[in-house]
């Protein structure tokens, strides 16, 4: 009964910290557009691509976007390109709002949830915090995902400056180099 109740402790406490290998080779990943057309990540091979998938709704999201708008001042004529994807309930919608209140200058689509799970490696029905922030270098590799629950790393500005200075300075053939993912980012925490 002792093993079952660790077991138990263990598959809801630690397993839904997991996040996936990383580095691995971004798979193409598809959005829609408030406009009707299509947002697709490979139009993006060669830059340094941070993909948010949020919630239009939620805060930390929205601050999540302005400071990718912000870095995007900054970064973008060197390479840097921001990407949101919002999954929220009736995000089509919500979208344009999303992006004006939040003066945010890069592109966002929205997407079902389904196709946000699969790309990000999750099972359909796990809980997730939001945003969701992936990290993916000139060479289509995924170098940073967020955990699934209770990260307080990834979405960071320190972070995010971070990798993307890092990213932008290796040439796009470059290979991909083992880094700090969430994962080994959360272990370090006391």
């Amino acid at each position: 009964m002792r093993l079952a109740k660790s077991l138990l402790f263990f598959a809801l406490t630690v397993l839904p910290l997991a996040a996936a290998d990383v580095p691995r080779k971004s798979p193409e990943f598809a959005a829609q557009t408030p406009a009707g057309g299509q947002l697709l990540l490979s139009q993006y091979k060669g830059k340094v691509v941070v993909l948010e998938f949020a919630f239009t709704t939620c805060p930390h999201c929205q601050t999540s976007a302005r400071l990718l708008t912000q870095l995007y001042k900054e970064y973008g004529p060197k390479g840097f390109q921001p990407l949101a994807v919002a999954f929220n309930d009736m995000a089509g919608m919500l979208v344009p709002d999303f992006v004006k209140q939040n003066g945010i200058t890069f592109p966002v689509g929205f997407s079902l949830r389904d196709p946000v799970m699969n790309y990000l490696q999750m099972s359909a029905d796990a809980r997730l915090s939001v945003p969701q922030i992936v990290v993916i270098d000139r060479k289509g590799m995924i170098r940073q995902q967020s955990l699934t629950a209770n990260d307080d790393t990834t979405a960071t500005e320190a972070n995010l400056r971070n990798m993307i200075e890092t990213l932008l300075k290796e040439p796009a053939g470059a290979p991909a180099k083992k880094s700090t993912s969430a994962v080994s980012s959360a272990k370090k925490r006391p």
